[in-house]
């Protein structure tokens, strides 16, 4: 065992108190939802299903949601087992639950990385099958869940260039842990390079591809879906999807070279993190744009030309409302760094896809997308703008979203092969 690791263990006999002042600091911003805090410490208000048990563990909404098509998998294949959804952030609740998983799937916030809480979830839950998705890495649960003598399988796992510098810092210690798990599923070539510059046995790893591109389409509310479509009528409408904030001033301008043509359209705002809510709507205020908040409980009325839909959970909406999608972090200013989100959400439910130069983090998923005509880079919000017009109309789009739909159908293979590989490494049977 490496020093560093070694180290990080004996403090984390001693980390309690920092854990339990840094959650008192969350839950007075809202970050933590009280009734669920206890999670975290390796407490929970249900017992172990009987049966065998397959924990999932994802950072946050969207690593937790590429997961769902998994899940359905793995307890259609195993119709007694269940299965445990643990997830780094409160976020991931509400979105969980409008996914609508089934009741055999049981959600809980991951233990802190301390020796009490993690053995206390893995006694409690006993789980015959670990598997952790992309790079959400914790030495303390990670040595545990070894020492415990569960299978551990690192699935749709990427390292893109800036994280691998530094995990390389880490040194043996990233090695120590790599070499925890049975099998590593990847998503590109690249990234098994670099797992195995940091100590991952090749013979271990196999790429795969993204979980996400083979993602079942969001849900939606059933009511709210046709109330809002009835709001905005036929008016052209387009979504920035996953912005961030820097992003925001190419978007409103972008929706100003859109408004020159189509003076009635709407841009929805769906930001990466719902508190840049209020700074885009003060953006296109302060232009004399005409905007509303989802938050605020508004609804986008026939003079609304930009609506911020800041709330966790509903991208199904929007990406079923608007037929064109310009998926952010992709778009920065100058010396700005980004690196793209998931663009398989908008291609599930038929949304053409806008994505601009910043796609580090998805690179093999855009070059996918735009190799078969399912995507489109912009690289200011003039081309943006421009891109828009052009897409409104059905026939516009309709060599995208089939190329779109290609990609899609190819990634099933993704799916089953890494269930396959869960199956074997597991103890079952």
């Amino acid at each position: 065992m490496s020093p560093l690791l070694s180290i990080y263990l004996a403090l984390s006999h001693c980390t309690l108190p920092f854990w339990k002042l840094s959650h008192r600091k969350r839950l007075k911003k809202g970050k933590e939802t009280p009734e669920r805090l206890p999670e975290k410490y390796g407490q929970y208000s249900m017992t172990r299903p009987e049966g065998e048990v397959f924990w999932f563990h994802a950072l946050s909404v969207g690593e937790s949601l590429a997961l769902v098509p998994l899940i359905e998998k793995a307890l259609s294949e195993r119709p007694t087992a269940s299965v445990v959804l643990s997830t780094s952030t409160a976020t991931s609740q509400q979105a969980l639950q409008n996914a609508r998983l089934t009741d055999r799937c049981h959600h809980v916030l991951l233990p802190i990385d301390t020796p009490k809480a993690t053995r206390r979830f893995l006694n409690h839950w006993r789980p015959n099958l670990a598997a952790f998705a992309e790079l959400d890495f914790w030495p303390r649960l990670m040595v545990e869940t070894n020492r415990a003598g569960i299978p551990m399988v690192l699935i749709n796992s990427r390292m893109p260039e800036q994280n691998f510098e530094r995990r390389k810092k880490l040194g043996k210690m990233m090695q120590d842990i790599l070499c925890l798990f049975q099998r590593l599923l990847l998503q590109d070539k690249a990234s098994m390079d670099r797992f195995v510059a940091l100590g991952a046995k090749r013979e271990r790893i196999e790429v795969l591809g993204a979980l996400k591109t083979f993602a079942r389409p969001l849900p939606a509310d059933d009511n709210l879906l046709p109330a809002l479509k009835d709001e905005i009528g036929d008016r052209p409408v387009w979504l920035a999807a996953a912005t961030m904030a820097e992003e925001h001033k190419s978007v409103i301008e972008a929706h100003e070279f859109v408004l020159s043509s189509h003076p009635d359209a709407l841009l929805i705002i769906a930001p990466r993190h719902i508190a840049d809510g209020e700074d885009a709507e003060v953006q296109a205020r302060s232009i004399g744009l005409w905007a509303e908040r989802r938050s605020a409980g508004q609804l986008p009325g026939s003079g609304c030309q930009v609506y911020v839909a800041d709330t966790i959970g509903e991208m199904g909406l929007w990406y079923r409302i608007a037929p064109v999608s310009f998926i952010g972090h992709s778009l920065p200013p100058e010396s700005i760094y980004m690196e793209g989100k998931n663009p398989f959400e908008a291609a599930a439910l038929g949304s053409a896809i806008l994505h601009g130069p910043a796609v580090s983090y998805f690179q093999e998923s855009y070059e996918a997308l735009n190799d078969a005509g399912g995507a489109r880079l912009v690289r200011s919000s003039e081309e943006l703008g421009g891109a828009v017009c052009m897409l409104q109309s059905p026939s516009g789009r309709h060599s995208m979203t089939e190329g779109a739909k290609r990609v899609i159908a190819s990634g099933e293979h993704v799916l089953n092969r890494t269930w396959q590989v869960l199956s074997d490494a597991s103890n079952f049977e």
